[in-house]
């Protein structure tokens, strides 16, 4: 759909399921194709070499091992995250790259920053376990949680109508989590098949079943201070809600790692009891808030589309509540199959897209670079195409 206004008429509006993007000059486009190739073969070239390099260290058996036990849970996890986004779901490519980033990127410098760390303090103390102890509570909760905040940060910077918002913080951060978990689970395993069946079960049983959640944890913390800097327009809540995360996000990570080398099984299970699970279900009290906060912006923010005849009343509070939009999903899907199921969730998204949309420029936080007015004709244009879809079916 072009823009009504000519004075763009290298801009338009391209209606896909996530959300509304503008296309620019092909020349841009270009460009960003070559680096976007680029840089996805630098991180397969990169995750290559972590796998080589866990592959030799575990052996060919205990990696192929290390592989299915790390991967089969994942993509139950995965979904369970993505889940949480109810309101203004994520671009798929932004999603991938978050967890690619976490599997194939973050690793790798984790894994050399990590090694260089405890050969150097290994050297200076003339102390093995020294060396080992530095890189397990202060090297790996420094340059592991940097790595996965990378790329929160790179998109907390350059894609601001993607990120806007806590639990996109936690989304991303999640994924990026799990895939930072993930590939550093295969060589868990893997090291673990080495010394029979009973190890590797412990070991899948501690760190696949009874703390999966732990690499998303910490780095949530950091996702949750980006988020929350989204949302504000004070400096100071900018600069110290990103930096308070992030420190958390190392704190929680240094303090997991070292409850069992310090400590052993005894204070492993105290940190988890008395700080892991509360942290957990902290975390899941500050999902529920947040999932409350985006449900009041699209209460507000499409009441005027009830007010001026667009949307009816049932359909105003279906968009407004998780259930209600779960309800319409599932009573499309029952009614007119996949493709009318498909339809309605592109009508709760663009609604949904419409109303953070409204609520960026009310406070001042939309970007800069594009017109506002113009952006609003073009989701209300798709809105009304999907609203026409939805209804005649």
């Amino acid at each position: 759909m072009a823009y009504p206004n000519q004075n763009y008429p290298d801009q338009a509006v391209v209606n896909r399921a996530a959300t509304i993007t503008f296309q620019r000059k092909k020349q841009t486009n270009v460009i960003g194709i070559a680096l976007l190739v680029v840089g996805g073969l630098v991180a397969l070239l990169l995750g290559l070499l972590t796998l080589l390099v866990i592959g030799i260290d575990t052996g060919p058996v205990g990696f192929m091992i290390g592989m299915v036990a790390a991967t089969i849970p994942v993509p139950l996890y995965v979904i369970l995250v993505i889940w949480i986004d109810r309101y203004e779901s994520e671009p798929f490519w932004m999603l991938a790259t978050a967890f690619l980033w976490g599997a194939l990127v973050a690793p790798f410098f984790a894994f050399l920053l990590n090694t260089i760390g405890q050969l150097a303090v290994a050297e200076i103390a003339g102390d093995k376990q020294a060396g080992e102890m530095y890189a397990l509570v202060v090297s790996a909760p420094i340059v592991e949680e940097s790595g996965k905040a990378a790329i929160l940060l790179i998109f907390f910077l350059f894609k601001k109508d993607e990120f806007d918002g806590v639990i996109d913080g936690i989304v991303y951060a999640s994924l990026a989590a799990l895939g930072f978990a993930m590939t550093e689970n295969i060589h868990y395993y893997g090291t673990a098949a080495l010394h029979g069946g009973g190890q590797l079960t412990l070991v899948f049983f501690i760190r696949g079943a009874m703390a999966p959640f732990s690499h998303p944890l910490f780095t949530c913390m950091t996702g949750i201070g980006l988020g929350l800097a989204r949302q504000t327009n004070k400096l100071a809540v900018k600069l110290v809600t990103p930096l308070v995360g992030f420190m958390m996000a190392m704190c929680m990570h240094s303090i997991w790692n070292g409850s069992g080398a310090l400590f052993g099984g005894a204070g492993f299970l105290l940190t988890y009891i008395l700080i892991m699970v509360p942290a957990f279900l902290i975390l899941l009290v500050v999902i529920a808030v947040s999932l409350r906060r985006e449900g009041q912006v699209v209460r507000e923010y499409l009441r005027c589309d009830l007010q001026n005849g667009m949307l009816t009343q049932r359909e105003y509070e279906q968009l407004c509540s998780i259930f209600g939009r779960m309800g319409s999903s599932f009573d499309a899907l029952t009614r007119t199959g996949v493709r009318g199921w498909r339809t309605r969730m592109q009508f709760n998204q663009m609604a949904s897209e419409l109303a953070f949309h409204r609520c960026r420029v009310a406070r001042g936080l939309n970007s800069t670079s594009v017109d506002v007015r113009e952006v609003e004709e073009a989701y209300v244009h798709i809105l009304n195409q999907l609203l026409h879809n939805v209804r005649i079916r």
